[in-house]
């Protein structure tokens, strides 16, 4: 078995949502590694391992805010599913979007979920722990390339 820590990459420009998921996922049951980029170019970067991020490891799920400066999160959805090195990588879209064009945007450009943030702390808490127990316990995630 296994046993390394599961990489999770989170596209979130807002620093109270990475501290509230930062939080989430200290408590939680699977070891993880966060790995946390500001904006849609450098998530890029990351998962291309460019630039900073040559020795990035590759995430085994990715976290992404859609509202993102630089290169939104649709944008960046689009790239890693075009991408037949990073297309595996299963993605969770959360945001605080509701927009029905959003969330049919999303799963047009096969996004694994759609989950919209709590603006409730605690129901925050309970969504990340949520997405963790489900990709990260329930779920076999494809094995990682990096």
């Amino acid at each position: 078995m296994n046993h390394r820590a599961i990489e999770i990459l989170l596209v979130e420009d807002n620093p109270g949502d990475v501290r509230l998921t930062e939080e989430a996922l200290k408590e939680g049951k699977v070891i993880n590694r966060l790995n946390v980029v500001p904006d849609g170019v450098e998530a890029i970067a990351y998962l291309r391992k460019t630039g900073d991020y040559a020795s990035a490891a590759t995430p085994d799920l990715m976290l992404l805010d859609l509202n993102l400066p630089k290169k939104d999160g649709r944008e960046v959805l689009a790239e890693v599913k075009e991408d037949p090195d990073l297309r595996k990588i299963p993605v969770v879209v959360l945001t605080t979007s509701r927009d029905e064009q959003d969330i049919l945007k999303s799963y047009d450009l096969h996004a694994n979920c759609y989950i919209t943030k709590p603006v409730d702390f605690a129901q925050f808490i309970r969504v990340v722990r949520a997405i963790e127990d489900f990709w990260l316990s329930v779920v076999k995630l494809p094995p990682n390339g990096g």
